[in-house]
Order: C-alpha cells, then structure tokens, then sequence
C-alpha cells in the first residue's frame, strides 16, 4: 500500500514537469508538437486522478485538469485542421488560419485555467502528503480497482447497446484505455483486450475528426473541396470503428464468461 501511496505523488511531479516543459515550447511558437503533449499530459494526469476522485484533493486537482483540457480542444482540432490542410497542398486555407493558431496560443498561455492548474500542482503534492498522514489512503488498492471495474462495467453495457453513440463510446474507451495505462497492475485486462481497446480508440478518432471537419465545412467555404473525401474517409472510418467495436464487445464477453 505504501508504495502505491509514494508512486502516486512521483507519477504526479513527472507530470507536472511536462506541463512546464510544453508551456515553454508553447512560447517558442515553432513546435508543432507542445500543444499536442500539453494534451497528453493532461490526460495522463486525469487518468492518474479520476480513479481517486473520492479523495477531495485528487478531485480538485483533476477538474483543474479538465478545464484547461476543454480550453485546449478546440484549439488542438484548429491545429491538426490546418496541418492536413498543409499536408494536401491547400497552402491558402491552412495560412488563413495561422493567425487564428498563434492567437490561440497567446490565449492559452495567459489563460486563468493553465495558471491555476500550475498553482493547483505546486500545492498537491503537500495536500496528497496530509491526506495520506490522516489514514483516509488505508484502502486505496480497493478503491481504485473498485472505480476501474465501474469504467469497464460501463463501457461493456454501452457495447451492448443497439443505439450506442459513437461519441460517448469513444469517450469511454478512451477513458478505459487511459486508466490501464496508469495502473498496469491494478487493471483487469488482457494484452489483447488493450490491443482492441487502442484500435478501438484509433478508428473513433478517425471518425471524430473527419465528422468535425464536415460540421466546420458547412460554415467554412475554403473547406468545401474537401467535403467528398471527408465523407469518404468517415464512412471508411465507421466501418473500422464498428469492426473495433464488435471485437472489444466480443472480448468482454469472453472475459466475462
């Protein structure tokens, strides 16, 4: 137990280190991946929390994690946008939206969220350690396998479900997913179970981003010429996503038999 209660706090200072790190190559405004990583560790930070999200400072800290993580998407979807639109060629549609980047990035660094999240991790590891002396960790194993087989539970029933929204399937898988990445040993999945559930995760992204791009179409005029290969590529991606589906659907059934 103790060492889950010393490891915790650890995985937290690597985080918060990354966050600086990508605050600064924010700065830079030539790094096409801090955005991206800011991202990632946000994430990775949420994983790490929401399975503790009973224990008040872990909840604080995780909302903090999620505001800037909602701050940050649509600017991230603006981003990945206008690298395609590079990549294919479409030089005045991605330039048209440079500037609307670099006032996102300005944003973001002056923004309140990323400030008290940074102020939010300085105090926690302090907080975590008072928690921690008080006993309220004495069952801290129990409670995070008993939330990770919550998100499990729940991800399996939306399976089932004939009218499944692909939305908040992606948004489930993902959060299983990222949970087996923070506690390997304390999740209650096969190697073949996380292999279907990133393959899973990989085809709803897919998808995601081509339905997105089709809504900033109908305003956007520039994107227009994309629109028949944007409709080609999410029909392809929601077949990819339905066959990840049936086979995660289908490995929990055998897991569970």
């Amino acid at each position: 137990m103790q060492g889950l209660i010393d490891e915790v706090p650890r995985h937290v200072l690597r985080i918060q280190m990354r966050v600086y790190a990508c605050r600064e190559r924010l700065r830079v405004t030539t790094d096409d991946e801090a955005l991206h990583d800011l991202r990632i560790a946000l994430r990775q930070l949420r994983s790490l929390l929401r399975p503790l999200a009973s224990v008040a400072v872990c909840d604080d800290l995780q909302q903090r994690a999620a505001e800037l993580g909602r701050l940050t998407g649509p600017l991230r979807d603006l981003e990945v946008l206008q690298g395609y639109l590079q990549q294919q060629g479409l030089d005045g549609a991605a330039q048209s939206r440079q500037p609307l980047l670099q006032q996102g990035y300005l944003q973001l660094l002056d923004s309140a969220q990323l400030a008290q999240l940074l102020s939010a991790l300085d105090d926690w590891p302090q907080q975590w350690r008072q928690v921690a002396s008080s006993g309220q960790l004495r069952d801290l194993h129990k409670l995070i396998r008993q939330r990770l087989r919550k998100d499990r539970k729940r991800l399996a029933q939306a399976l089932l479900d004939p009218a499944h929204d692909r939305h908040r399937l992606r948004l489930l898988v993902k959060r299983l997913r990222y949970a087996a990445e923070a506690y390997p040993p304390l999740v209650e999945l096969s190697g073949r179970t996380r292999m279907q559930l990133k393959q899973a995760q990989s085809a709803l992204g897919d998808w995601h981003d081509h339905w997105q791009w089709l809504l900033r179409a109908e305003v956007e005029a520039d994107l227009q010429p994309c629109v028949p290969a944007w409709q080609a590529a999410m029909q392809g991606a929601e077949q990819q996503a339905d066959l990840a589906l049936q086979a995660l659907t289908a490995g929990f059934a055998r897991t569970s038999s």
